[in-house]
């Protein structure tokens, strides 16, 4: 626990009210030397910063969906055992702060530089950025602060409603898309691009991918909406990510992989209880590019042939050390210097829902499903993605935890990999997302908005249930739906939290409201 508290001490320095945005994590000494206006430094030298912040660390990931989607369970018992794991929230605002104080406040000086010396590509790229860093947020929270953001002097900054934000973002992207596409042979971001070395080419394919990315989110609440944007990215000469060799990856700027830290350095993260179910049950080549073999055959007696125990989501635990022989990460993720931010086999998944859904040039939903898991495998220099993608009868298994049997589940889900022409819909589009859930290790926020949209995969509910009428009451046939805003916002911009309140499905601001795509309604097609 001490971690965390040093981390959330870190956190609050960095926070202030709304009203102060655009002076979150200013650094006083850049804009005053003359020689950062020599190649282009002035305005590019933020950029490795920002894109690292689009990913989270301990408290908005692992202590959060990395749990609640089952990637990973903690072995510590934080605040006696009663924590976000738990549905009861100590840790709200971690990835707000980041985003806002190392993303927007940043990309807004950009983005006025910019226009300052004339470097418009540069101002687009910040834009761009923006809307990786937005479209991340708005899916842990709902209403966020992006169209009103910065304007100063205003006594409350209002939120922007999830509908008119989407919309913002898919013109902001039109816009981006067509600066990018008159000035492909453009190297000006050469020497500030971790990812891809300036290419303007690739970071129009990452373009028309996070299109539609967003565009399947909205395929419930406003299909018409979704339909036009995903076949429009799918239509774009310039084409998606759909080859390995074209991933969106995030440097790590030599930092270590956060997960690798939580695991390795603070014993404060294992294998999640739902990882095991699914991975062990389907015989799953990519489990020990995850994870580690436990030491303790005793663990594992209910699956000898596989080596692997997993910690469930919201478990009771009442020692640390009770746990800490579980499995690990594996230790491959010591040495990693970038993290996967948007991947082939996700695209690949994404073009099988679409051809489910009918939508042009998405191509055929067996062929696209099949290249996901294909890529997946490759990815990760998995073996035996053959056998496996044949492999018509091996299920989720049921968890026991050797240690507790009040963590113990039934598996919900009975998928096996193989793919069925005579399948109906529903059930071929939970293979899908079951797979697209797998191959999204590391990255797992995208894994929770799937879910939340979908009921994919079929994932045990938290074991240990500590949801209150504090933060909101999940009852026990449901999951959590959000984080509630935070409460710097609470207190400095109360009349705009307020408001973004209502924006809400359930007008209230707490964890048992869903977003605007999540509806809620059965089946999906």
């Amino acid at each position: 626990m001490k971690k965390i508290c040093l981390m959330v001490l870190a956190l609050i320095v960095l926070n202030s009210c709304t009203k102060n945005f655009e002076e979150i994590n200013t650094n006083p000494n850049q804009i005053t030397d003359k020689m950062l206006e020599q190649d282009f430094n002035l305005v590019g030298s933020s950029f490795s910063v920002m894109l690292f912040n689009l990913m989270g660390h301990q408290i908005e990931e692992d202590l959060c969906y990395d749990n609640w989607m089952g990637y990973m369970g903690s072995p510590t018992p934080y605040v006696a055992g009663v924590n976000n794991t738990t549905y009861y929230l100590r840790w709200i605002d971690a990835y707000w702060n980041r985003i806002y104080g190392s993303v927007m406040s940043p990309s807004k000086q950009v983005i006025q530089l910019a226009e300052e010396k004339n470097l418009p590509l540069f101002g687009d790229w910040a834009k761009l950025v923006r809307i990786l860093a937005i479209s991340k947020l708005t899916a842990i929270y709902g209403p966020v602060i992006y169209s009103n953001y910065g304007t100063a002097g205003l006594g409350s900054i209002k939120y922007d409603k999830e509908s008119d934000l989407y919309n913002n973002l898919f013109t902001q992207l039109d816009e981006i898309e067509t600066n990018f596409k008159a000035n492909t042979s453009y190297t000006g971001f050469t020497k500030f691009d971790p990812s891809y070395k300036g290419n303007i080419a690739s970071w129009l394919k990452l373009l028309n991918s996070v299109r539609f990315r967003l565009a399947m989110r909205l395929v419930k609440v406003s299909p018409t909406v979704a339909k036009t944007q995903g076949e429009k990215a799918l239509a774009d000469p310039v084409g998606l990510i759909t080859t390995n060799a074209e991933n969106f990856l995030i440097s790590l700027n030599g930092e270590v992989m956060p997960v690798s830290m939580i695991c390795f350095d603070w014993n404060d993260t294992r294998m999640g209880a739902t990882m095991e179910s699914f991975m062990v049950g389907l015989k799953d080549g990519r489990m020990n590019k995850y994870f580690a073999e436990v030491s303790d055959a005793s663990l594992v007696t209910d699956h000898p042939a596989y080596k692997f125990k997993g910690i469930r989501s919201g478990a009771f635990i009442n020692a640390k050390d009770d746990r800490v022989s579980y499995s690990t990460i594996s230790t491959d993720f010591k040495s990693v210097q970038n993290r996967r931010g948007f991947t082939a086999s996700e695209i690949a998944f994404l073009k099988a829902e679409a051809a489910l859904r009918g939508w042009a040039n998405a191509g055929d939903a067996k062929t696209n499903y099949e290249n996901g898991v294909r890529l997946s495998f490759a990815d990760w220099g998995a073996a035996g993605v053959d056998t496996y993608l044949a492999d018509a009868t091996s299920k989720p298994i049921n968890y026991i935890d050797p240690k507790d049997s009040k963590n113990n589940f039934t598996a919900l889900s009975a998928i096996t990999v193989a793919w069925n022409e005579g399948d109906a819909n529903e059930l071929k589009l939970e293979k899908i997302i079951t797979q697209k859930y797998l191959a999204t290790f590391t990255n797992t926020l995208e894994a929770w908005v799937d879910f939340r949209r979908t009921g994919y995969p079929k994932i045990p509910h938290v074991a240990k249930n500590d949801s209150s009428p504090d933060w909101g009451v999940i009852t026990a046939d449901q999951w959590i739906k959000r984080l509630v805003f935070v409460p710097a916002e609470r207190t400095g911009n109360a009349a705009a939290v307020s408001e973004a309140a209502t924006f809400l499905t359930s007008g209230k601001d707490d964890i048992a409201s869903r977003l605007w795509w999540d509806t809620g309604t059965p089946g999906n097609f």
